[in-house]
């Protein structure tokens, strides 16, 4: 029966008048797309490439801009900071009244010395025992160490560090709190409501693997105490691992530009830039006006810094003034620490949008530097512009002979904009074309973490501590012997923490297969350019394809050390 059925259905169809034309399918479909390519692919293309190239002019004028500024700083010596704001050393005597009764250490504020940790085993005791190693009157100056630590071997080992410093005569302070709300903003909110601080006039901050000069105090708190107009004095970083890699080789090229380009432009001429959450002094005053500390972003140093310059305070940032750190050496932990660094801003940008346009205390031109300059053009349109242009619509625009870009935008402009930023490090000039490159794979979690932020939505409010490898990577690990340690008995044949399980890693976890799709397209796209379109691109999206291809399968940075 059941073969019966069957041939009276193919008997059926072969009777039926209806025939598949399928040449007239191919024919139909081909029409169907040159349409939807003349009158909606080939447009939007077009636009994404105007779009594009516009963003890029306005990231050119914005550095050619501070270019010229940097410039000006270097040769005149009157824009230097200690020539617009009064500055003159604090000593002893300028405190002494021996009728009051007072010492010579009544002339210096108390400062409070903040460093928050969060399981900073590597490094606690290099930034404790920098800060406990300043310059300033024992008797005017609070250390302050806000542990947010969940690993108990941690807490105590920091807590060890910091009474073997207080049975130094050192005024250390070891605060911890019973939950992790609001990171490191809450941290550092909930360290201000200690009695002791009340007498303090001013902040110095510290991120775990920060280690200031003994005379840091000395060179930035007069700026604070001679100018009460002044709210932050923002110092520079220098990198004590740059040399490590060519992932800290790279990151220390951006960041010398963004010192000393970026934050000097805003500091001449709008006395405004982002606070980078550490290496700097803060008037506690000027917190307490702007708000406090909040954690409604994973940028809560930027979102202090716009809420205090809109009640009209002054920053200053004095680059002669260095302090060592240490840069991440691992990808994964440079690609989260991009990942707040890019979705933070753009979400604080629209949670601020309003309340910087209706602002009353600062003037029009402040509020276009804020939305214009400090927000769209350099926390939007240079993490966005960079994937969407020099990744995605040159590719795309070898498909499409109608689309042609023109020189200066593919060739003269770029060109201008990398010499502009290579200036930040003269001496890592020959890695130019590299750093462009790695950039530019960057991108793609950059933009992503933006348009997360504009949205709202997703790993918004993710916040991974930065890892921090210390000396881990360099030497074997060592017991040190302290004073006064606490010993802990234990029984040497119970481990402590049960034995996991390996399970085996899948090739998605392994490696970064975002970064292996796009650079497998770029690659088709330069071959297509190659063999048909003859636009000439190829060259460069070959080597661009690579690039992805490397940092894909992360063949760049260092291996976290493994922990037995």
């Amino acid at each position: 029966m059941e073969g019966a059925g069957e041939e009276m259905a193919r008997r059926l169809w072969a009777e039926l008048p209806v025939r598949v034309d399928w040449a007239a399918v191919a024919a139909q479909c081909a029409y169907a797309w040159a349409q939807a390519r003349a009158f909606l692919v080939v447009p939007a293309v077009r636009l994404l490439v105007f779009v594009s190239l516009a963003m890029t002019v306005m990231i050119l004028l914005e550095k050619l801009f501070v270019a010229a500024v940097f410039l000006s700083v270097k040769t005149f010596r009157r824009l230097r900071p200690e020539r617009r704001y009064r500055w003159q050393q604090i000593t002893a005597g300028d405190g002494e009244d021996e009728e009051a009764g007072l010492s010579g250490s009544a002339a210096f504020p108390v400062v409070l010395v903040q460093i928050p940790m969060y399981n900073e085993r590597e490094v606690y005791k290099l930034s404790i025992g920098a800060a406990c190693a300043l310059e300033w009157p024992s008797d005017r100056v609070v250390i302050q160490v806000l542990d947010d630590s969940t690993d108990p071997v941690v807490k105590d080992l920091v807590e060890i560090e910091c009474q073997r410093w207080k049975g130094k005569g050192v005024n250390i302070k070891y605060e911890v709190r019973g939950n992790r709300k609001g990171y490191k903003a809450g941290a550092l909110k909930e360290g201000l409501k200690h009695d002791y601080v009340q007498e303090c006039e001013y902040i110095a901050m510290f991120d775990a693997d920060f280690q200031p000069e003994s005379d840091f105090l000395m060179r930035t708190v007069p700026f604070l105490v001679h100018n009460p107009e002044i709210a932050l004095v923002q110092t520079r970083w220098k990198f004590v691992n740059s040399d490590e890699c060519l992932l800290t080789r790279f990151q220390e090229m951006s960041l010398d530009y963004h010192f000393k380009f970026e934050q000097e432009a805003g500091s001449v001429v709008y006395s405004f830039f982002g606070f980078n959450g550490t290496a700097g002094v803060w008037r506690i005053s000027a917190i307490d006006d702007a708000g406090g500390w909040k954690d409604r972003t994973t940028v809560e140093d930027m979102d202090l810094a716009v809420r205090t310059a809109l009640q009209g305070w002054k920053f200053v940032y004095v680059g002669d003034v260095k302090v060592r750190s240490e840069l991440p050496s691992t990808f994964k932990a440079y690609r989260f620490q991009q990942h707040r660094w890019s979705c933070g801003p753009a979400n604080l940008f629209k949670k601020m949008l309003m309340e910087i346009l209706e602002n009353k205390k600062v003037s029009f031109w402040n509020k276009i530097h804020l939305l214009y300059d400090f927000f769209f053009v350099g926390k939007i349109a240079a993490h966005t512009v960079t994937f969407m242009y020099y990744c995605f619509a040159i590719p795309l625009s070898v498909f499409f002979p109608e689309i042609q870009i023109p020189l200066w935008g593919v060739v003269y402009v770029p060109s201008v904009i990398t010499l502009c930023k290579a200036l930040g490090s003269p001496s890592s000039f020959h890695l130019v074309i590299l750093w462009v490159l790695f950039e530019n794979v960057m991108s793609l979690h950059r933009i992503k973490a933006a348009v997360t932020g504009l949205l709202d939505a997703g790993r918004v409010n993710e916040w991974v501590v930065t890892e921090k490898l210390g000396d881990a990577s360099k030497i074997k690990p060592t017991i040190d012997v302290l004073d006064a340690v606490k010993v802990i008995d234990v029984e040497l044949t119970t481990p402590l923490v049960p034995k996991l399980k390996k399970r085996r890693t899948r090739f998605w976890e392994k490696y970064n297969c975002s970064e292996i799709f796009v650079g497998t397209c770029i690659i088709i796209s330069g071959c297509y350019d190659m063999l048909y379109a003859k636009k000439g691109y190829y060259i460069y999206l070959f080597i661009q394809g690579i690039a992805f291809l490397v940092v894909g399968f992360e063949y760049i940075g260092t291996r976290p050390p493994r922990t037995e």
